[in-house]
């Protein structure tokens, strides 16, 4: 094992060493750190010890910058921060802060590293570094991609110990005491005969000192609450209906607005006519934004009223007209002018399709909305040289820019306040809301403006999942799989979604090919084709992005290749596995399920996938019944490889969240288009899983690995084709397409 390696398992110094480019006050450097953000926000007694730690006569905030979407982002930041900084959870505040560079996520960079250099080793891990720096200097501060914990884990407990020890040397000038002979304990710092002093008496003492920066972190064998079953912060709240999200914020004189907008995607406001809209009792005034018109009431339902009123005008949809078009076009993308990557290309397929006999198939996965709980809203004050935004943002960094160019000022007078979201599946990587309430707030300067979705507008104007085509073809010899040519086609979701933000994407984009090029199996002849087809509906982000279609068709396509071999699903998995954290994982689900084969006996049946994404091995083992009143899913058996598992708990939930999730769009959903306008606009049309539906779910964490790696996306892309196999071990019916309900009945 490498140097870099070994220091990092057992300790991580910070400041003076240079391991892997340092750490400084909890903030991965190129060469030098960020400013501390808190410090130009400081009130009165108030210190900042380092971003991430504020501590005022009140007591200790805890500053969490990676958005809580539902997914507990808050609770394990503050985790990770409390386990050095010896606190306890219960007694702490926690803000997610200002926007700032500070905050960059640095864990972005590792996927777009893997994805120009394969091959682990000093090449990528040199890649990711450099990426990482460009992150850095853009001052990248997102959520997403399951980046929240390997983002934090180091620099939270940096932050942590950090403000520990700058506390401790600032007790030990108090007591007259030596610093070495002082302990921390439920935020206080104890002298060696029992007296303490509180963190917050320190407060004043600490606000003018240089931190403590070369502090090596505790043994995982120390830690109190990282690795234990733990009590989320934000359990109480949830669990009895007081959690308060963005749509529920309200403040001191505000009024409600809603938009009109064009029907079809794309489609432009050509003129107006607002007048009956403000004869509506509670109207005040009706104001054009981007995309349409927006009506200000003095509620939200009555502005809901009034837009509906609105009488326009609007251009036509650039999009294609009906679903055939958009599909012929990701069929016409399949050509060498449309390739975007070739990243794998083992062997020598070409020769191997002529020397065997191939097998061939199409795939095809369609549009799906986002569709959160919580409809999109933000509410916007522009006051004299200071605007605040309250919202739900993924992306507060990206909105504080939106908002300056609106109101006329510079980004530091743009305040955003991110607020709890209720559900985001990438939806809040979009700042629509925000840019139209903004416009708005600019014509009613100092009154605060909250503008709400209706879940139809929601819906309707979502930025949605991209479509996608797969073509595979591929051979066997002697029961093994020799040669395996998958084709991929879908738009650019990375060149749609920056392409809002202004911003210009160079190079292919990895998300044609994520969760297909990077699987870990030798397979001798292996091709991986990455082809962007032009841009058709808008697109987004959506939970595991490329993923969430490329890990169907890679796993149906294997599958497929598998059963022409006469080989068993899982054993073909594991000869093929070349990684061995990939291997153990599928050793465990097979383990899990008791795995002996794909029937269970009459009308039952059993499938097997395993996706790698976002660094995360994840396998799969769907079991079903094919019942005289349709398929039932019985159970799910999940394993996953992600090098730590900081809080059991909310690991189980959020790999069962997620493979409900998964399961439910592929048996029911999908957004299709008719002239641009989305023809599925709530739950009616857009039904994902009900409770009846839900099968038992068990989850099980690996630990093998030595990079810690978050987990809310990698569930979902190998729920599908596992679902997919399993129905076709139970009815013999090859699904290679969804929804599966096109094809097959489910039971209620």
């Amino acid at each position: 094992m490498g140097k870099v390696k070994t220091i990092a398992r057992r300790s991580f110094l910070i400041g003076s060493a240079a391991v892997l480019g340092g750490v400084a006050f909890g903030v991965w450097r190129a060469k030098t750190p960020y400013a501390n953000p808190l410090l130009k926000r400081l009130g009165e007694g108030e210190a900042a010890l380092t971003p991430y730690v504020k501590i005022d006569a009140s007591g200790v905030t805890l500053i969490t910058p990676r958005a809580d979407k539902g997914q507990g982002a808050y609770h394990v930041q503050a985790a990770l921060i409390a386990e050095e900084l010896d606190v306890t959870l219960e007694a702490v505040k926690i803000d997610p802060g200002p926007p700032d560079r500070a905050y960059w996520n640095t864990a972005l960079a590792a996927e777009a590293a893997e994805f120009n250099a394969p091959e682990e080793g000093f090449v990528q891990d040199a890649l990711t570094g450099v990426l990482g720096s460009v992150m850095k200097f853009v001052g990248l501060q997102i959520t997403g991609g399951s980046t929240t914990v390997p983002d934090g884990f180091i620099k939270l407990r940096a932050a942590g110990a950090s403000a520990r020890e700058t506390l401790k040397l600032a007790a030990a000038e108090r007591l007259g005491v030596a610093v070495g002979e002082l302990r921390t304990e439920a935020g206080q710092v104890i002298a060696p005969d029992g007296s303490a002093v509180r963190y917050e008496e320190l407060a004043e003492a600490v606000a003018g000192m240089v931190p403590v920066q070369d502090v090596a972190l505790r043994d995982p064998s120390e830690w109190r609450y990282l690795g234990k079953p733990m009590q989320r912060v934000d359990i109480l709240a949830k669990s009895t209906g007081t959690q308060a999200y963005g749509i529920d914020f309200e403040t001191e004189g505000m009024v409600h607005a809603a938009v009109k907008l064009a029907p079809a995607q794309g489609g432009e406001l050509v003129s107006y006519d607002a007048s009956a809209a403000l004869e509506m009792r509670g109207v005040s005034g009706a104001y054009e934004v981007s995309g349409g018109v927006a009506v200000v009431a003095d509620n939200t339902w009555r502005a809901f009223q009034a837009a509906e009123t609105v009488e326009a005008q609007w251009s036509a949809s650039p999009m294609p007209q009906s679903m055939d078009e958009h599909w012929a076009a990701l069929d016409a993308s399949f050509v060498p002018s449309h390739q975007d990557s070739r990243v794998r290309d083992d062997g020598d397929v070409d020769t191997a399709m002529v020397e065997g006999e191939a097998v061939t198939a199409d795939y095809r996965a369609p549009y799906l909305a986002h569709a959160p709980l919580e409809p999109v809203s933000a509410t916007v004050l522009v006051g004299e040289g200071r605007v605040d935004v309250w919202t739900g943002t993924q992306i507060p960094r990206f909105v504080q820019a939106t908002v300056a160019k609106i109101a006329g000022v510079d980004a530091d007078a743009v305040h955003v306040h991110v607020l709890m979201m209720g559900g985001s599946f990438g939806h809040r990587l979009e700042d629509d809301v925000v840019r139209q309430a903004a416009e708005v707030a600019v014509q009613m300067r100092g009154v605060p403006v909250k503008l709400t979705y209706s879940r139809e507008t929601d819906m309707a104007h979502d930025y949605t999942r991209q479509i996608a085509a797969a073509k595979m073809r591929g051979t066997v010899k002697d029961g093994r799989v020799q040669a395996y040519d998958l084709s991929i086609a879908m738009p650019s979701v990375i060149v749609s979604q920056m392409g809002r933000q202004g911003l210009g994407v160079p190079g292919p984009d990895s998300q044609i090919v994520a969760g297909a090029f990077e699987q870990p199996f030798a397979i001798p002849h292996h091709r991986v084709t990455g082809y962007r087809a032009d841009p058709l509906a808008p697109v987004s982000s959506w939970r595991s992005v490329g993923a969430s279609t490329n890990g169907f068709f890679y796993n149906l396509g294997l599958e497929e290749l598998i059963e022409a071999a006469g080989a068993d699903p899982l054993e073909e998995r594991l000869r093929l596995a070349s990684d061995p954290l990939a291997r153990k994982v599928l050793e465990a689900v097979g383990e899990m399920s008791d795995w002996d084969g794909v029937s269970l006996g009459p009308r039952r049946g059993r499938g097997i996938a395993m996706t790698r994404s976002f660094g995360v091995h994840c396998a799969e083992v769907v079991e079903v019944t094919d019942t005289d009143d349709g398929l039932r899913i019985d159970k799910v058996y999940v394993a996953a490889e992600v090098g730590r598992v900081l809080d059991p708990v909310n690991f189980e939930n959020q790999v069962q969240g997620g493979v409900v999730w998964a399961l439910g769009h592929a048996m029911n959903c999908e957004i299709t288009y008719e002239g641009g306008v989305a023809e599925q606009l709530n739950f009616d049309s857009f039904e994902g899983m009900r409770m009846s539906q839900c099968p038992e779910i068990v989850v099980r964490g690996l630990e093998n690995g030595e990079a810690v790696r978050g987990v809310g996306e990698p569930p979902v892309p190998p729920a599908a084709p596992a679902l997919a196999a399993a129905i076709y071990a139970a009815t013999g019916v090859r699904l290679r397409e969804m929804p599966f309900s096109k094809f097959v009945s489910f039971a209620s």
